[in-house]
């Protein structure tokens, strides 16, 4: 019996780490891909410049999906990762977080299909084949991106809200760390219902996000930092 709990109790440690560490490189990743390459490359409403901008950045292009697929990798860890470390706690909770962050990353998957197909059409473009046609190829397949991936960030806040009340529930994770990703997963969630579902208040959705992009930042990433550095030495409730 105690060789079995140590046993469960070191691998949920090894889960905080690879968690936390998974987190980490993906902030960085994503900041990469959509803060950088994705913001500076895509014009909205402009197909001609945003296909013109692809055109003299292919290789950054190119190395923003790089990005994204290294991040639904990093998703499919953390996924794993959050139920073997949120299983001691609450098992039906602890799968039910994993099952729907496993769901946001085929998501995820799904939304980056597009832009390997915009990088597809950039490179395959016909010379006698329209400018203005590619232009509008190009900015569909990013605009399916951009909407798939916002639906998919729905689901992505409710998994936070679950992962934060499971924290919530154990006296091992600070309230602070559980209140913030409840929040973040609850930011998430609002906003993207609002994207998705109250399109004509978009300008009012776009305001409430900025509001909110610090603490959608900090919930999860502050509890990425806590894995890493607290939660390998946490100990079972």
């Amino acid at each position: 019996m105690g060789l079995g709990r140590t046993t469960n109790q070191n691998m949920q440690q090894k889960a905080a780490v690879l968690s936390g560490i998974a987190l980490l490189v993906m902030t960085v990743a994503a900041v990469f891909a959509q803060g950088y390459v994705h913001s500076s490359l895509v014009v909205e409403g402009d197909a001609a410049t945003t296909l013109k901008n692809i055109q003299a950045s292919q290789g950054l292009f190119r190395l923003e999906v790089l990005g994204w697929l290294i991040i639904i990798i990093l998703d499919l860890i953390v996924s794993w990762g959050f139920y073997l470390f949120l299983k001691p706690f609450h098992a039906g909770y602890a799968l039910l977080a994993g099952g729907l962050r496993f769901l946001y990353t085929v998501i995820l998957a799904i939304a980056v299909s597009h832009l390997v197909i915009t990088n597809s059409v950039v490179q395959n473009a016909e010379l006698g084949t329209s400018s203005d046609t590619v232009a509008q190829q190009v900015m569909d397949a990013i605009t399916a991106f951009e909407a798939i991936w916002s639906f998919g960030l729905i689901i992505f806040g409710l998994h936070l809200i679950v992962v934060g009340m499971v924290a919530w529930n154990t006296t091992r994770i600070p309230k602070v760390i559980s209140f913030l990703v409840v929040l973040a997963g609850f930011s998430y969630s609002l906003i993207h219902f609002m994207y998705q579902f109250i399109p004509q208040i978009e300008n009012v959705t776009g305001l409430l996000e900025l509001i909110l992009m610090v603490p959608m930042v900090i919930g999860e990433l502050g509890f990425g930092i806590w894995l890493l550095v607290k939660g390998r030495r946490v100990t079972m409730d």
